[in-house]
């Protein structure tokens, strides 16, 4: 195999390298050779195809299928060759010639030596006791309740449909008539100021308002501005809860509407979702320690860059869900991610380094785990499972999920660690 290595960076290297021309020859007449004993074309009878037709109808798609593979395996044998260690994916094109390559690749930086008993981690720790199931249980209540309309003044917590108008100097919004909606009173639906102008009244009621909005506020005709804004209750309503009987129960999915195997539900769940919050705040702990002692390492640039702009369309799409528009996107808006996508990389770079350091390997009883846990979240687990035993790619990323878990685990354990007890809710918030 013909490969060179130059280097254009001090973590960018070009890998020219060529494609063995017999090889792919010899792969693609094999290949042809078995679509030819089973291949069903009008006019002939099955394996009396002529070589030249089953050439021109499957040649093509043969041939292009073999250069894949033979590329991926001539670019791993190099990279191998020449004992490469690639951070990110590398950028592969064209070269001279049909089987020349060229490949633009990132190497993982020289960490030195990593020596993580010199990290101070705090490692939180949360008990559910029976007033966060009760808690819980109050919770699921608010989710079920209904609404009753009343004649009294509205008061927090109740639901209010009202119409409002803003007056802005000059400028009426809207320029005709009402704006209509709901909001629950407390909930933050609306601007503070509004929601709390709203209690005390009563349907059919109305007051205006002296309202300063924010120079930031969303809506540019009052961004900054001290706005009339008037406001008319058209119903007040107020919550009614149920009761917490078998039927209410039997709604949850607990077969007989016990209250003994409910809450033993109810804590079965909340402590797979403790479970992940401790997770989550000891990978930010052991994360933090790693960039401060780190910082100043080199990173690769692209993978730095491509991490950015990842993050930079996670907000856009999540903006999206949430029903907003993110408007034009500007051509360097990634570089608002930059530092946060670089912490990230390092430390993904980092927690692979100890790994591979330390041989650490997956260990299958946590992914098993892991996995049982995931499916227990929905109606059909055994289906769940099954999904992702015959997807690579959604077992791929449970896998390498894992296997960070477990070095964020094996750091912890090295480093000089103290514990700190939170209360639940505590250990939820994020």
């Amino acid at each position: 195999m013909q490969a060179s290595i130059e280097p254009t960076g001090n973590l960018e290297r070009r890998l020219t390298f060529s494609l063995p021309e017999e090889r792919l020859q010899t792969h693609v007449k094999g290949r042809l050779g078995e679509i030819a004993r089973t291949a069903r074309i009008k006019g002939f009878r099955p394996g009396k195809v002529p070589a030249k037709v089953i050439e021109q109808r499957f040649g093509q798609q043969v041939r292009a299928e073999a250069m894949d593979g033979l590329l991926r395996e001539t670019f791993d044998a190099a990279v191998r060759e020449h004992q490469l260690r690639i951070a990110g994916t590398p950028r592969i094109d064209r070269g001279e010639g049909e089987m020349d390559f060229v490949a633009t690749i990132e190497l993982v930086p020289d960490f030195g030596d990593i020596d993580v008993s010199k990290l101070a981690v705090v490692r939180h720790t949360a008990e559910i006791t029976d007033a966060d199931i009760d808690q819980m249980i109050e919770n699921l209540r608010m989710q079920r309740r209904t609404w009753q309309p009343v004649t009294r003044g509205a008061k927090e917590g109740d639901l209010v449909a009202l119409e409002t108008w803003s007056q802005a100097g000059d400028e009426r919004l809207p320029a005709e008539g009402t704006e209509k909606g709901n909001v629950i009173i407390g909930s933050g639906m609306m601007f503070e100021q509004i929601e709390k102008g709203l209690v005390g009244l009563a349907k059919g009621e109305e007051k205006t308002l002296t309202v300063d909005f924010p120079a930031e506020w969303r809506v540019p005709a009052l961004a900054g501005k001290q706005v009339q804004v008037t406001v008319k209750a058209t119903e007040v309503s107020e919550p009614v809860l149920p009761e917490v009987d078998a039927a209410f129960i039997k709604s949850f999915g607990v077969k007989g509407g016990d209250m003994e195997q409910f809450r033993k539900d109810i804590r079965a769940n909340l402590e797979r979702e403790l479970k992940g919050a401790l997770m989550n705040r000891l990978r930010r702990e052991v994360g933090e320690q790693l960039v401060a002692a780190y910082s100043s390492v080199e990173l690769p640039p692209r993978l730095v860059e491509n991490e950015a702009r990842a993050m930079l369309q996670q907000q856009v799409e999540q903006i999206r869900r949430q029903g907003g528009n993110p408007g034009q996107i500007p051509a360097d808006a990634h570089q608002g991610f930059v530092e946060p996508a670089r912490k990230r990389v390092l430390v993904g770079l980092l927690v692979g380094e100890v790994a591979l350091r330390n041989e650490l390997r997956l260990d299958p009883k946590r992914l098993n785990e892991t996995l049982n846990l995931i499916a227990s979240t929905y109606e059909e687990p055994q289906q769940v499972i099954e999904m992702y035993r015959n997807d690579p790619q959604l077992m791929g990323g449970l896998q390498n999920r894992v296997m960070e878990e477990q070095v964020i685990d094996w750091i912890a354990e090295r480093a000089q660690h103290t514990e700190q007890s939170l209360s639940f809710q505590e250990a939820i918030r994020q």
